[in-house]
């Protein structure tokens, strides 16, 4: 997590977050209500082929634009509520989590930080990290607006959880036409623009990866398991998310 912190020490970085914010935001915005599948909170969100590329680029940038880029969504798309708050931390694991468990989701993971389209480590990894990101980023938010009263858990959850993952898969689309022009031509790669020493290299980062892969399986099929109620299963799992989060 420290590059999450350290980042904001580094101009370019800073400017990759707006530049990140702006697109996801305008995104959000022009599609906010296409296909509504809960009116004011969720729908299908064309937007979010976005959230694994940015993170997987621009590291904790992309993080932090998709979050910021959410809440702009929602204040300049007429949902911008209590829940938003739900929606800034949910939205920044979109974009936390691709980059963070590419080099920890042991044994799949790669050696190193780039996509590599040939590599079946790095299609192993995207399709895992899609459904992970995706499902960790709708337990978080779910939980929340389920605290608030506001939508049940166990529906939203399910929602926004086969929501993003398709448009993460599709995304990787968009990841393989970008990545050597961000990379290679741009130099606009994350790992390019920071230093080794502010993006750091946790010792328990594997086991973070895998508590949060275990808490997004947990956490999307709820109430299955019995003697425990679904909103105990969806803060059992939010918890875990977040100490897997301060482990990577």
């Amino acid at each position: 997590m420290k590059a999450a912190f350290t980042m904001w020490k580094n101009t370019r970085m800073i400017i990759l977050v707006a530049v990140c914010a702006a697109i996801y935001s305008a995104a959000l915005i022009a599609f906010k209500t296409a296909i509504p599948l809960i009116p004011g909170f969720t729908e299908v969100r064309v937007a979010n082929i976005f959230p694994m590329v940015f993170g997987l680029l621009f590291g904790p940038a992309g993080a932090w634009g998709t979050a910021l880029g959410n809440l702009i969504g929602d204040i300049f798309g007429g949902t911008f509520g209590p829940g938003s708050i739900g929606g800034f931390a949910g939205n920044f694991l979109l974009g936390y989590l691709p980059y963070t468990l590419w080099m920890n989701l042991i044994p799949f993971a790669e050696k190193s930080r780039e996509w590599k389209k040939d590599s079946w480590r790095s299609w192993v990894s995207y399709l895992l990290i899609a459904y992970i990101s995706s499902a960790s980023c709708a337990i978080v938010i779910s939980i929340f607006v389920d605290a608030l009263g506001l939508v049940p858990y166990a529906i939203l959850s399910k929602i926004i959880t086969i929501n993003n993952t398709i448009a993460s898969l599709i995304g990787a689309v968009l990841l393989i036409s970008v990545f050597h022009v961000i990379k290679y031509q741009l130099g606009l790669f994350w790992s390019d623009i920071m230093e080794e020493t502010e993006i750091g290299s946790p010792l328990a980062g594997p086991l973070g990866a895998w508590l949060i892969g275990l808490a997004s399986v947990i956490g999307f099929v709820g109430g299955l398991i019995p003697g425990l109620p679904t909103i105990t299963i969806g803060w059992i799992a939010t918890l875990t998310i977040m100490v897997g989060c301060c482990l990577l």
